[in-house]
């Protein structure tokens, strides 16, 4: 199983870490981070090669291309996201798999209503850089990423038993 293989790499790797931090907050950082790297590899290509920084036009609807590159993210990073969540950080979360979906996409569509209005304003108002911008905006979303996961998406019951 993929989840197993990744525990022990990531468990490999905790001992120096263990003062600092619980198991559980290295795995996400862990998870989270790999995740977020590809998700930032898959804006810059998005932005860069495949929308070769021009607008882009679906139908009626025309996205700038910042936006079009974290929607081209997001639908890499959201399947991979849940799945190391569920599997890897959050595994001993009592509710239900469909319950924990609804709820990861509920945390998730917050996280991406974060960084939209983050990325609008700090592109189009600061003007900075999109690839820059994107970099910032992760520090701050992933922070309410954590927290929403943790105590609602994943949440446990008072009598479950944590796994780690």
């Amino acid at each position: 199983m993929i989840a197993r293989f990744v525990i022990s790499v990531i468990d490999f790797f905790y001992r120096p870490f263990s003062k600092l931090m619980s198991l559980q907050t290295f795995r996400y950082a862990a998870c989270g981070g790999g995740n977020t790297a590809l998700g930032l590899l898959v804006f810059f290509v998005g932005y860069n090669f495949l929308f070769h920084k021009q607008l882009v036009h679906l139908g009626s609807l025309t996205l700038s291309p910042h936006i079009a590159a974290m929607v081209l993210s997001f639908l890499v990073s959201f399947p991979i996201g849940f799945y190391l969540a569920r599997y890897v950080v959050f595994s001993g979360s009592a509710l239900r798999g469909r319950h924990q979906l609804v709820r990861y996409f509920t945390t998730t569509m917050g996280s991406l209503l974060l960084n939209y209005a983050n990325l609008k304003i700090m592109v189009d108002l600061l003007h900075f850089y999109p690839t820059i911008a994107q970099s910032i905006n992760v520090v701050i979303v992933v922070t309410f990423s954590y927290l929403m996961q943790k105590h609602f998406a994943f949440a446990r019951r008072s009598h479950a038993v944590q796994k780690t």
